[in-house]
């Protein structure tokens, strides 16, 4: 097992853990103001500007194919902060406060193949209420890897790298397929998820609309919009999209699924105390370390230790507050799990490939 046992705090200091964890939050809560709001206006002003400079710059590949590059990565760039620190914190209702029309939980649909209902029902609620309990967290592996011990070996494991690599590559549309539970839905393999407030067949319409809006988006309209050079605009999205989707894997893996990231058991978290869930979620998460520009391609996920604990407050907080969530851990004896970018992803393929063995 992954799980660690060591330390076992008792009740009275997971109370304790929890006033303090809820006291920083809501002085956290007590700043939230213009600043934020500038902040999320200056990141859409530039997402649009890369979007728009990457889109515009492709009508110029009739000039040269090499053109082509620079335009990819400016796209893949606008994709990148669109999925990460724009959606998914705003999908979050971290900005809900500021009352905007679009730019709330409520209202914002982001440029990535999933529907944000659907994600929202996955990761908000299932994801970040049992994170890292095995049988609980369908994140866990995306329901294709075993990455823990309590789980059981198949035969499909052996070869769950390039399962990994399959996943990275087309990352937008597994999480998009996800909810679906694919055999279950299409198949008839499994039964019905009787917990489930959302009928299979919303989910496969929610899934084949939203699907069907990304392909023409990418692959049909805007390529025939920049005619005759429709076969670059075409490749050079296609090639945005796989660039954005092997980011969002690499970040979201290293969050959750470095080696020091442990498991829980349904039976250990039982009428568990919001000590208890703080604690789980400093155990379950991994941050990495690195320049402000990395912090904000990640959408702040860098800091998954403290978006785990604090999920809808504005995440460009996030580094400013690593320093006393760490001092806190400390002061219980929590291990805190962080280092760089690269040793964290290193640890990541190591536990995808340690545990594709029996």
């Amino acid at each position: 097992m992954n799980q660690v046992q060591n330390p076992q705090l008792d009740a009275v200091q997971l109370e304790s853990l929890a006033l303090e964890l809820d006291q920083l939050l809501c002085e956290e809560k007590a700043r939230l103001g213009q600043a934020d709001a500038r902040y999320l206006q200056q990141l859409i002003f530039w997402q649009r500007c890369a979007a728009l400079s990457g889109r515009l710059g492709m009508l110029l590949c009739w000039f040269s194919w090499w053109w082509l590059v620079p335009c990819v990565l400016l796209l893949a760039l606008a994709k990148i902060l669109d999925n990460m620190e724009i959606g998914h914190n705003v999908l979050h209702g971290q900005y809900d406060f500021l009352r905007h029309p679009r730019l709330n939980s409520q209202q914002y649909e982001w440029d990535i193949a999933c529907d944000a209902k659907s994600w929202q029902r996955t990761h908000n609620f299932e994801h970040h209420t049992y994170t890292n309990i095995i049988g609980l967290d369908r994140d866990y592996g995306y329901g294709l890897l075993r990455l823990s011990a309590d789980l059981r070996w198949r035969l499909q494991n052996s070869w769950q790298f390039l399962t990994y690599l399959t996943l990275s590559t087309f990352f937008q549309w597994g999480i998009a397929y996800h909810e679906l539970a694919a055999q279950r839905v299409f198949f008839g393999r499994k039964k019905a998820d009787r917990h489930s407030q959302v009928s299979d067949q919303q989910l496969k319409s929610a899934f084949f609309s939203k699907a069907r809006r990304q392909l023409l988006k990418d692959y049909l309209i805007y390529p025939l919009l920049c005619w005759p050079v429709a076969l670059p605009v075409l490749l050079g999205n296609l090639a945005a999209n796989l660039l954005r989707n092997w980011w969002t894997a690499t970040v979201i893996f290293c969050g959750h699924f470095t080696a020091q990231a442990q498991v829980f058991q349904p039976a250990d978290c039982i009428d568990e105390s919001r000590g208890h869930w703080y604690y789980r979620q400093i155990l379950g998460s991994s941050n990495f370390t690195g320049p402000r520009w990395l912090h904000i391609l990640t959408g702040h996920l860098s800091c998954q230790i403290e978006h785990h604990l604090f999920p809808d407050l504005p995440a460009w907080r996030y580094p400013a507050l690593c320093h006393e969530v760490r001092a806190i851990a400390q002061r219980y004896g929590i291990p805190y799990n962080s280092g760089s970018f690269g040793r964290q992803y290193l640890s990541v393929l190591q536990r995808i490939l340690r545990y594709s063995r029996p």
